[in-house]
């Protein structure tokens, strides 16, 4: 039976849609995704909606209101975290939002970074294969698969209706 951890995985736009709020994981050597790029988010609550989810995190996070978030897609990843987890993440582009994000958190750093430039930063190299579809315009959403063993990536399959 499968039965994975709910995620959110949020990527918040700049009003201008030029830059995205990223977290630089660098504030604790223990994280798994330490040293990495990554959009916010994390668990869904039992008493949340996915959506309701996804503003949580992003206000515990970065201090701002999302005022409305398109699902760019969703991807099961089986085995992956520290203790090869099960995880089931619904992935957002939040192109509406209100207040100042501040400067970080107890994950790491909060930098706005230019959406052309985000292949660039040092990330999981399994990102490297759907963030292009989180920011590429298509209207449909994007539904992957991406088994883990060992720390890595043994596999990506998806499909976009």
């Amino acid at each position: 039976m499968y039965t994975p951890i709910l995620a959110t995985l949020g990527y918040i736009l700049s009003h201008d849609g030029s830059q995205v709020l990223m977290i630089h994981r660098n504030k604790r050597p223990d994280d798994i995704h330490y040293g990495k790029y990554n959009g916010l988010g994390g668990r869904l609550e039992p008493n949340e909606h996915v959506t309701g989810g996804m503003k949580r995190e992003i206000f515990e996070e970065a201090g701002i209101h999302v005022e409305a978030l398109n699902l760019r897609g969703t991807i099961s990843w089986p085995g992956f975290g520290k203790h090869a987890e099960n995880w089931f993440g619904f992935i957002y582009l939040i192109d509406k939002w209100s207040g100042e994000p501040h400067e970080g958190n107890h994950e790491g750093t909060l930098e706005w970074v230019p959406v052309s430039a985000i292949l660039d930063l040092p990330l999981w190299d399994s990102d490297r294969l759907f963030l292009p579809m989180v920011f590429d315009g298509d209207t449909r959403p994007f539904h992957g698969f991406m088994p883990y063993k060992d720390g890595h990536m043994v596999s990506w399959s998806f499909e976009r209706l």
